[in-house]
């Protein structure tokens, strides 16, 4: 069996202010970065890391790696999901820049921007990832720090659901919380 640590990445400024980050490159803040030192306590006898290779996760994960004395390895398939033009605008910037497809958007009627990814592609790629990984490393403790967006896509997998059609309703990811998981026999459970 193969234990499965996913945690999203610490707060940054663009978390504190509400805006749609997506692909963009933003970095940890004070409290993030105390939020990933905090949360590598919580962690024991992990293996290795994943991590987005976005500088938000990616300075998340060193920061735990780093107390775990363990190796990181990045993989742009744990990116979140590219919101397109919306990526550095808040909600109601969005509602006032986007008004036809932030109405869709709330109609459950679209992806979002018209640039943004489509989430059966998301969802594929994230999964590829995970697929990957488990195979790579059965027995092992396997620490992920993603997204919100990646973490749902594994949330997703582990209860059944269909993201690109269920991704609304799957909970939020808070900062540097651990959500742990069981894989093994082409099964993922949560264990938390």
């Amino acid at each position: 069996m193969t234990t499965l640590l996913l945690v999203r990445h610490g707060e940054t400024d663009w978390n504190r202010d509400g805006r749609w980050q997506g692909h963009s490159d933003t970095h940890l803040n004070d409290v993030g970065r105390d939020q990933a030192r905090r949360v590598a306590m919580e962690l024991h006898d992990v293996d290795l890391v994943y991590s987005s290779d976005l500088a938000r996760a990616r300075e998340t994960a060193e920061i735990v790696a780093d107390v775990l004395a363990v190796p990181v390895r990045l993989d742009a398939r744990l990116r979140e999901r590219s919101f397109g033009a919306w990526e550095g605008l808040t909600g109601s910037e969005i509602e006032a820049a986007f008004a036809d497809a932030h109405a869709r958007w709330l109609a459950r009627e679209g992806a979002g921007a018209d640039d943004a990814e489509p989430f059966d592609a998301f969802s594929a790629r994230v999964t590829s990832f995970l697929t990957e990984v488990l195979e790579r490393h059965p027995g092992e403790t396997v620490l992920v720090v993603a997204h919100g967006g990646s973490i749902r896509v594994i949330h997703a997998l582990a209860t059944g659901l269909d993201h690109a059609r269920d991704h609304r309703s799957i909970p939020p990811v808070a900062n540097c919380v651990v959500a742990r998981y069981a894989a093994g026999d082409g099964k993922l459970a949560r264990i938390d």
